[in-house]
């Protein structure tokens, strides 16, 4: 990856990041760490990897994205108003009574949100049944699922898995956000749902473990998973919750909270 490129990844990942805040402290609630987590994934799959257009949202050859893990919809939200699909300006209504980005993706409303979500482990089996549909009628799109680590307790994301494996879906790639930390706790202490990769793999999917915020491990894994034909990609991404805010980092009690006016200007401004 040449410098520009990945001096472009930054600026948007950082963006996003920005986009997250402003939506949660305007809203005064939300799940600023697990958004903030997935902030480069995103960048890149909406920026460098998948198959979308602003202007015709319901495409029917775009490539899918469900966000399993639906309580991290802010950084969904920042990330479709980087793309354009609408003004970063409405990040500001989360969660207001009268806007339409709601605390969960809602796929009526909110143009670019492929799949309704929030119930955890109903994004993954979601992303499965149009990977299939895809596979059926010959379509070129690809799906890709965001499941959370805590979400890997669901027995629902272990269903779904049992069942791309089955049918080959080799057009799903399932991205876990391994950030390590969920609502009471550590995930480890919480359920401990580990080996992921060994799971995985027992599932019949091509595992690959990277670094969440290195674009160049992001970039790499993608383009492997393209590349397998013959099952579906399980990518296991180790990231930092509430990455790119540093009073934030690694700090369980930002899985849903909203800063309050000295830590949100305090937040922009490490993200300028």
């Amino acid at each position: 990856m040449d410098k520009e490129t990945l001096s472009t990844l930054e600026g948007t990942a950082k963006r996003i990041r920005r986009g997250i805040i402003e939506g949660v402290y305007h809203a005064k609630s939300g799940h600023p760490g697990g958004s903030l987590s997935i902030a480069d994934i995103l960048a890149y799959l909406y920026t460098k990897e998948m198959h979308i257009n602003p202007q015709n949202p319901k495409d029917d050859t775009r490539d899918r994205l469900v966000l399993s893990k639906g309580h991290t919809a802010p950084a969904l939200y920042a990330t479709l108003a980087e793309c354009g699909f609408f003004s970063p300006e409405e990040l500001k209504t989360l969660r207001k009574i009268d806007g339409r980005l709601q605390g969960h993706p809602d796929m009526k409303n909110i143009p670019g949100v492929d799949m309704t979500t929030g119930s955890l482990g109903l994004g993954i089996s979601a992303a499965c049944g149009m990977a299939l549909v895809g596979k059926t009628e010959q379509k070129d799109y690809r799906v890709y699922a965001v499941v959370g680590d805590g979400e890997s307790e669901e027995g629902q994301v272990w269903e779904a898995s049992m069942f791309a494996s089955h049918y080959k879906l080799s057009n799903l790639c399932v991205i876990l956000d391994w950030n390590g930390l969920q609502i009471d706790g550590p995930v480890e202490k919480v359920m401990n749902p580990t080996p992921h990769d060994k799971k995985l793999e027992a599932f019949g999917f091509n595992v690959i473990s990277i670094d969440g915020h290195d674009f160049e491990q992001i970039e790499a894994a993608f383009t492997a998973a393209k590349a397998c034909t013959d099952r579906p990609t399980a990518i296991i991404a180790k990231t930092v919750k509430g990455k790119g805010v540093s009073f934030m980092e690694n700090q369980v009690g930002w899985h849903g909270k909203a800063p309050n006016e000295e830590e949100y200007l305090l937040a922009l401004k490490e993200l300028q």
